[in-house]
């Protein structure tokens, strides 16, 4: 049985049961919603975990070939999801304005930002490679399992979704709205943009000098 006391899952009960309660009292076998009188239990409010520019640093210095090097360097400084990355193709990157045009969600088109770092990783991986479609001759799948191995060798929370945290927290630190930030990651409104910044206080350690 599910342990009630994890995450959100008094919600998530609540919910489930509310559905079965609303359609047991449109179809008559109840004369009206027992759930009416209840409160919906308060959602947690969890600061999620992003990672640090130093710690994407360290995951470029521990891989040994330019794909995966590029891939998280990119991941970090795009904001891309995991699919948005997986269907780059070599015509999809303007080397000019440091950027990738890519699909998002909802089918909506955007520019992906990247920095010089990235462009030197890409360039000196395409260099050396030919490529049928995506650019890194790899499934999101692929993408994935090759982030997976990496958290278990460094322990560090390394997934598509961290990645994207640390893209709207980092840009965050550097002073750019939230709507500027929103637009950037492909978000449709702010309020995840919001939670995610909140990660800022968790991610970065306590410095024992700032309290003196």
């Amino acid at each position: 049985m599910a342990n009630l006391n994890c995450g959100n899952a008094k919600a998530s009960y609540y919910r489930a049961i509310r559905a079965f309660c609303n359609w047991a009292t449109r179809e008559g076998y109840l004369k009206a919603n027992p759930l009416d009188r209840v409160d919906k239990p308060k959602l947690a409010k969890r600061i999620l975990p992003s990672i640090t520019a130093e710690q994407v640093q360290y995951l470029i210095d521990t891989v040994h070939n330019l794909r995966d090097k590029a891939i998280i360097s990119l991941l970090a400084e795009s904001g891309m999801r995991l699919n948005e990355l997986a269907n780059i193709q070599a015509s999809d990157i303007d080397w000019g304005s440091y950027s990738i045009t890519i699909i998002g969600k909802g089918n909506k088109q955007r520019k992906a930002p990247f920095t010089e770092r990235s462009a030197k990783l890409l360039q000196a991986y395409l260099g050396d490679n030919h490529h049928n479609g995506s650019i890194w001759n790899l499934k999101a799948r692929g993408i994935q399992t090759m982030l997976q191995g990496l958290e278990l060798q460094t322990a560090i929370r390394c997934n598509a979704h961290s990645f994207r945290r640390g893209f709207a927290c980092n840009l965050h630190r550097k002073g750019l709205s939230t709507l500027d930030i929103m637009h950037l990651g492909g978000w449709e409104d702010l309020s995840m943009v919001l939670r995610y910044t909140r990660s800022i206080t968790w991610s970065e350690p306590l410095k024992l000098d700032s309290l003196g």
